[in-house]
């Protein structure tokens, strides 16, 4: 970008990133959000770089996104009908996991939650920004994932979109990539709401770092364990899928743990959420005779 000479760039620069700076302290101090249960696992609040991002256009460039992949499955009739059994099963398991998500983000009660399966050999499921679910048929097929395994897996995904892994991607990239607008930034952060638009196309295949998924996994872990799911299920679950990435690598696994990592943090965090996972599980108390 050129610059008038009757301003100083290096003011310029000074100036936009002290901006960056007092909004990233700002969210900072007041602080994203974090799971209001007092029991469970404890990974802190959201990054405070998401506060860089607006929610609400992240929300909707993932809505818009996620219509799009409907549409071209359904043209090319990967698309599995409301009837089909998998389709079924599968927003069964989300309607036991989805009210455990409001404790870690309150904006999960206004999301309009969708799930739907793709037929794909992909062994691969993801939840975008805003609640939206995919799974793709490989994993159910080629891994025979049992439901404890199946929550597992979603309680994972939604816990991407709950903690606002993606989001957060995007307010580093804004913050990193200062210098490609200043003068934006300086006048209204505007460079912010075009790093929305960049990003839209790529929330399907977005990257997330592993800590990110390492997070996922613990909070997926008692999403799973509060609606009733066996969380020692991620134990075989990433047997499965060590075994899988033997022969082809999943798709989600190259910047991911490793399975023999994620099963030492799931086995470690496990006397957390087994006592959730009973409380669900117990009988509720028969009612007193008249």
């Amino acid at each position: 970008m050129k610059f008038s000479q009757n301003i100083p760039q290096p003011r310029l620069l000074s100036r936009a990133r002290a901006l960056l700076l007092a909004a990233c302290l700002g969210a900072a101090a007041q602080g994203g959000h974090a799971n209001t249960e007092p029991d469970g696992v404890n990974v802190g609040r959201n990054s405070a770089f998401t506060q860089l991002v607006p929610a609400e256009q992240v929300e909707q460039s993932a809505a818009q996104q996620y219509l799009q992949m409907l549409g071209q499955a359904a043209e090319k009739k990967v698309l599995a009908p409301k009837d089909n059994p998998q389709v079924i099963r599968l927003r069964a398991i989300a309607r036991k996991i989805i009210p455990f998500a409001i404790a870690w983000n309150p904006r999960a009660r206004e999301w309009r939650w969708e799930v739907n399966l793709i037929g794909s050999n992909q062994i691969n499921a993801f939840c975008m920004p805003g609640g939206k679910i995919a799974f793709y048929s490989g994993i159910l097929d080629k891994l025979k994932l049992s439901d404890d395994e199946v929550a597992m897996v979603m309680g994972h995904e939604i816990a991407h979109a709950l903690r606002e892994h993606a989001r957060e991607r995007m307010g580093k990239s804004a913050a990193t990539n200062i210098g490609a607008s200043v003068l934006s930034q300086v006048l209204g952060l505007g460079q912010l709401g075009q790093t929305v638009t960049n990003y839209g196309a790529q929330l399907l295949t977005l990257e997330f770092s592993r800590s990110d998924e390492s997070e996922a996994d613990l909070v997926g872990m008692e999403l799973a364990a509060r609606a009733g799911y066996d969380p020692r299920a991620g134990v075989s679950l990433w047997q499965k899928m060590s075994a899988a990435n033997k022969n082809a690598p999943p798709q989600w696994l190259p910047t991911h743990p490793s399975g023999s990592t994620r099963i030492a943090d799931i086995e470690a965090n496990l006397p957390k959420v087994m006592p959730l996972y009973q409380r669900a599980r117990a009988p509720a108390p028969s009612s007193a005779r008249p």
